[in-house]
């Protein structure tokens, strides 16, 4: 299979994959062809994180009637088969023509996001893809950035998903008007999957194309499975710029679990500095349909007579946070004495794990942890607390943050979740959590919820595959 044949090779392809692969073991040749690594989201995630306390600084929950386009506040249309100058295609050899028609992109009035790829009679394909605004969102000088969210991938596999080609990514800001400069100016691409296949995809573009550092146009990239498969139900994609420590990095999340990552120093130094240094980077959604990516993983052209419309990628959230020097005002996450048990809680205070109202199977400890005090340590699966009348007033949250370390090693995982009133309902919001360096390693992450107001007593479950204690709990709290 060739690549995409273009005027110039300086394209902002997300995927230009010279692969000759055949549909039968696409996955793992494509894997053998360019490096891409194939990891569990259940692996061990490597070196830790340093403790985050992460300030939202720009989100879109995708709330409102059905129907309606996205936000033109928050998002841009691109219309057509490119950029007005830009290369045919969008320089990927994607056939669907975009649109800013509801049909294509719209709210689905659950609070989600739909982006729709549709057939005419005639065999033409449409779809959509949005650009944030803003094109500044970059790591603060000497802290992160982090982007992140929270999707569901078309329903589609086999023949009838040959072509698909969903994408959650972010470019920098000098390409905008200019177009020519790929991938110089960098692109994350923080989520893509083709085919209909179970793996997602998390690749760095940048440097020079073809070749260059970065093996363009394949890039650098790594494969998930998301602990089973992505493919099924709704899942967080994150991408972090940390430049709080003495070499930059790049980290690449599944479900809270880190499966990507690229060091500063692998990289030269000039390339590193192209890519950081400019203003920064706006957010991509897109549904393509066609293209030297899924063409490559199927060994032919894509889509097919059997390929399906009519599906679509399922957006809950994009959420945007900075931690460390230089950000944006902090969010109040330091904790702070908290209500005694029995007289209730603020929900948008922090609330001490150590304070609740009854438990199932922990301890409590002296913690190492910024403000001293005491966390609730030895927690595995089947583990709960409660906290009693906690009060979220008349306006919904719009998140939930917990104070979380794990010492529980490779391959240990499990989900911290919120449930209301009740330890067997539904959880209204849960984070994954895995090794984060140790036992009093603390970090912040953050988690969506579903809407709730009024007083409630709050339970804090914790699920594992594994026999293993997975989590320490120091704190946590709603924001809104």
């Amino acid at each position: 299979m060739t690549d995409v044949h273009t005027s110039d090779p300086h394209l902002p392809g997300r995927r230009r994959l010279k692969r000759l692969v055949g549909a039968s073991a696409a996955a793992l040749t494509v894997a053998a062809a360019t490096g891409i690594t194939i990891a569990s989201a259940g692996a061990d995630p490597g070196a830790p994180q340093a403790a985050q306390d992460w300030s939202l600084v720009w989100s879109d929950e995708f709330d409102g009637e059905a129907g309606r386009l996205p936000s033109s506040d928050d998002w841009q249309f691109n219309i057509g088969h490119s950029y007005p100058g830009g290369p045919d295609n969008w320089g990927t050899g994607e056939i669907a023509y975009h649109t800013d028609e509801p049909a294509n992109v719209s709210l689905d009035g659950e609070g989600n996001l739909r982006i729709t790829a549709l057939r005419d009679g005639a065999g033409n394909w449409t779809s959509a893809r949005i650009e944030t605004h803003r094109a500044d969102f970059r790591a603060p000088e000497g802290g992160a950035l982090r982007i992140e969210g929270r999707l569901q991938l078309p329903q589609v596999t086999g023949e009838a998903a040959l072509g698909y080609w969903p994408a959650f990514w972010a470019l920098g800001s000098p390409y905008r008007g200019q177009y020519w400069n790929w991938p110089g100016i960098g692109e994350y691409d923080i989520m893509e999957n083709v085919n209909g296949q179970d793996t997602v995809h998390a690749v760095l573009h940048c440097g020079v194309a073809p070749g260059g550092p970065c093996d363009e146009h394949n890039g650098i990239g790594a494969t998930t499975e998301c602990g089973g498969t992505c493919h099924t139900g709704f899942h967080t994609y994150a991408f972090e710029w940390d430049d709080s420590g003495s070499t930059g990095e790049l980290r690449w999340y599944a479900d809270g679990r880190l499966f990507h990552s690229i060091s500063e120093a692998s990289l030269p130094a000039d390339t590193w500095a192209e890519m950081t240094s400019h203003a920064g980077y706006f957010i991509l959604l897109n549904l393509a349909m066609g293209g030297a990516f899924p063409d490559g993983v199927a060994g032919h052209a894509t889509p097919v007579a059997a390929t399906e419309p009519g599906h679509s990628l399922l957006v809950d959230y994009v959420r945007v946070y900075t931690r460390g020097a230089g950000g944006s005002e902090p969010d109040p996450t330091e904790p702070e004495p908290t209500d005694p048990p029995g007289e209730g809680h603020d929900a948008y205070s922090p609330i001490q794990a150590e304070a609740f109202n009854a438990q199932h199977g922990v301890t409590t400890e002296d913690t190492a942890d910024s403000g001293g005090g005491r966390n609730v340590a030895q927690i595995g699966d089947g583990d709960w607390l409660r906290f009693d009348d906690v009060d979220f007033g008349t306006q919904a949250p719009l998140d939930f943050v917990g104070r979380v370390a794990s010492g529980a090693g490779a391959g240990v995982s499990g989900l911290v979740e919120v449930r209301i009133d009740d330890r067997d309902s539904a959880p209204i919001g849960s984070f994954a959590i895995a090794d984060t360096g140790g036992w009093q390693h603390w970090t912040t992450v953050p988690a969506n919820v579903s809407p709730v107001t009024g007083v409630h007593d709050v339970y804090l479950t914790f699920t594992s595959g594994q026999p293993n204690d997975f989590v320490n709990v120091n704190w946590f709290h709603f924001r809104r």
